[in-house]
């Protein structure tokens, strides 16, 4: 936010945010007070009555009190805490899997306790697993909510109560030092009001609100702040487009020759739509024009080819290239591939990582500047403004998702001659549908590669209660021993990566134990670099079978060899996110690959759902349009992590009745409004594109 985005207003000036809080809000797009005010909630809850357990509905989220008969730490596979709970009318078991020593001190006999969550059966009668909960002495007087609970986005070491407290000392800053004054005077938000108003309602609307709406993002105040968001991507990508618009790129003449020595090398032809897309591609790069391209393809589908090639075609006119990754492990993939294929032709290729060592960090840095690097391959280290290139003309970025507008643009102004703007291709395995392009992409052509290389057979999956978790271990073993490999992914509802691992250690111990024959690993993001960098190198050569691993191998992670994936608590992620998983088998030739949906029972219509279109289809194009289908306001947080949108609120397949509204008064404020245009961007966007220009 501009005028906001001073000191004054930095969100560590929050009372109660110091540098450990603030980098906790950082992680969830949150830098100042007014961003703060902006992090909707994205599903609530009724907790403003307690329900006795006799008359508590299965599968109906409710609100239970009572007194803890006795908590006992049980290994049934797994190490699980059972705290029984007696109300006078009945008893509930709450049952959790993830847990520190001290939950299970604090849960003393004789205490009471406020529970929320799901009833579901248990093996004695009605249970909780993994509710949220409150422990209190007897003579305690705890009040009841008011008002519907928000549920907000949240990240490690920020747990919901510290964030809704942070929230509500944002909105009242924003109140007493007038920031939204403009849009409070002359704005009308919905029926409450002006933008303050309708903020707070949004955060604690009272307990008669139309609870269907507001979970269906259709309520009013919903309503007028999904629009705005939508104008302010339109807003976006108009200026993106205006800005590139004005520029020159690069022109590369054609040298077809070096093009069909190239692939005359490699083992496999190209598909017809690689042929395609390759087509469309060097078209952009011999106009004078700097190229805006988003390449998509399924996994497997070979975008990283197209990439190389567009590489090569840079090179054969005496241009550099940069090729930017959102993690170690897949530059370091992309760098291999490109290595074995370029380096015996002379082309010099380089790898640039936060791990790489100063010594050699520093020798790149200067044969960059000088020319001596035809292509660098690296993760965000590629931004730091110490990186300067010879002659940039070409970048690609992959798995575009994982970098923000303003890092994309950021790579325009290091490359080209004379004001030339380097041509950029954005590659992405995430299907975007065309609703979401339209709105979030509309400042860059698209191309497809809608076919899977030959003797490449579709990954069959199919979907088990956890009641057959013994023979499915049977089954990995059974596999494993023949030579192939195998992941079994770890997945958790907590967005915290303390628990995921711990989730993943318990996980690794069960399987390890279970299965003795086989050479088991571990690999989650609290791992170290190395030490995970080594555990992927010994699945890769064979030396260990099954990799028992969190999602952290959703991106970058490509061993043939690979044939069964097991994902634990798939109805925990989206259809996108599984999809992303499942690719990483199926990428041997001529080769049956398959995935199971390891599920705990019983399943919520949604999670049914979305199984079923899993088993149904591997069409990722399908897939995702049915995500954003499946998906509503509580649950759009989830298309964010999963690479799908960069939107907060919006849907464009639900709120696609907004589309055209908002586009006609986009390009009126665009036009009319340039102070306000900017304001919208800055709220919405936040820091993830530069408006110097604008």
């Amino acid at each position: 936010m501009a005028e906001e985005s001073s000191d004054h207003h930095s969100i560590q000036n929050l009372k109660g945010v110091g540098p450990k809080s603030a980098a906790s809000l950082n992680n969830l797009g949150i830098f100042t007070i007014p961003d703060a005010a902006f992090h909707l909630p994205f599903r609530y809850e009724d907790r403003s009555f307690i329900t006795s357990i006799n008359k508590a509905n299965y599968q109906t989220p409710v609100l239970i009190e009572g007194e803890i008969m006795k908590s006992t730490v049980v290994f049934r596979g797994r190490r699980m805490l059972f705290s029984e709970i007696y109300d006078g009318t009945g008893r509930l078991t709450m049952r959790m899997f993830n847990f520190a020593m001290a939950q299970h001190k604090a849960l003393e006999e004789g205490k009471m306790i406020r529970c929320f969550g799901t009833i579901t059966p248990g093996p004695n009668g009605k249970q909780m697993i993994h509710p949220q909960y409150q422990v209190f002495e007897k003579e305690d007087s705890i009040e009841i909510e008011k008002n519907l609970t928000p549920i907000y986005p949240t990240t490690s070491g920020l747990q919901q109560n510290k964030l809704k407290k942070i929230i509500e000392n944002s909105l009242e800053f924003c109140d007493k030092n007038n920031l939204f004054k403009e849009e409070s005077e002359n704005r009308q938000y919905s029926e409450y009001g002006n933008l303050l108003e309708t903020l707070k309602f949004l955060h604690k609307p009272p307990v008669e609100t139309n609870m269907s709406e507001l979970i269906e993002g259709k309520h009013p105040a919903q309503q007028s702040l999904i629009k705005e968001e939508l104008i302010a991507h339109m807003l976006c990508a108009g200026i993106l487009k205006n800005e590139l618009e004005g520029r020159k790129g690069p022109l590369m003449k054609d040298n077809s020759s070096l093009q069909k020595t190239f692939l005359s090398s490699l083992p496999f032809n190209l598909t017809n739509a690689q042929k395609r897309v390759w087509g469309e591609i060097k078209e952009d790069l011999i106009a004078d024009v700097p190229m805006r391209r988003l390449l998509q393809g399924d996994v497997g589908s070979g975008k990283t080819l197209i990439g190389a090639l567009a590489a090569l075609h840079a090179k054969s006119n005496n241009w550099q290239t940069a090729l930017l990754c959102p993690t170690e492990i897949l530059a370091e993939q992309h760098f291999s591939s490109f290595k074995e294929w370029f380096e015996k032709i002379g082309i010099k290729v380089c790898l640039l990582t936060g791990s790489t060592k100063t010594k050699e960090r520093k020798l790149i840095i200067e044969d960059l500047e000088k020319g001596n690097i035809d292509i660098l391959i690296g993760t965000h280290a590629i931004f730091q403004l110490s990186i300067k290139f010879h002659k940039l003309g070409l970048t690609i970025i992959d798995e575009q998702h994982r970098f923000g507008v303003h890092q994309r643009f950021s790579m325009l102004e290091k490359g080209g001659v004379n004001n030339q703007s380097p041509h950029q291709l954005i590659m992405t395995a995430t299907p975007i549908p065309r609703t979401l392009a339209m709105t979030v992409y509309g400042s860059l052509e698209t191309s497809i590669i809608d076919e899977l290389p030959p003797g490449r057979n579709p990954v069959q999956t199919s979907s088990r209660p956890d009641s057959y978790r013994n023979r499915v271990i049977k089954r990995v073993e059974e596999v494993c021993l023949t030579g192939k490999r195998a992941y079994w992914v770890c997945t958790l509802i907590e967005d915290s990566d303390e628990l995921e691992a711990q989730s993943a250690e318990e996980l690794y111990k069960e399987i390890s134990d279970s299965l003795p024959k086989l050479k088991v690993g571990l690999v989650h993001g609290r791992l170290k670099k190395d030490k995970k960098d080594s555990i992927i190198k010994k699945f890769r050569n064979g030396e260990i079978q099954l990799l028992v691993c969190t999602t952290v191998i959703e991106v970058g992670v490509d061993v043939p060899e690979a044939t069964l994936m097991i994902i634990e608590n798939p109805e925990r992620l989206g259809l996108s996110q599984l999809h992303q998983l499942r690719g990483r088998v199926g990428r041997k030739a001529n080769t049956d690959s398959h995935c199971l949906l390891l599920h705990k029972e019983p399943l919520s219509n949604l999670a049914e759902e979305r199984i079923k279109t899993m088993e149904s289809t591997n069409d990722g194009f399908e897939i995702a349009e049915k995500d954003l289908e499946l998906r509503g306001a509580g649950d759009i947080y989830g298309l964010r992590q999963s690479g799908l949108m960069d939107l907060k609120i919006a849907n464009p397949i639900r709120d696609s009745g907004l589309l055209i509204a908002a586009q006609n008064e986009a390009l009126e404020i665009g036009k009319n409004e340039k102070a306000f245009a900017k304001t919208l961007i800055e709220r919405w966007i936040g820091n993830r594109v530069d408006y110097s220009d604008s």
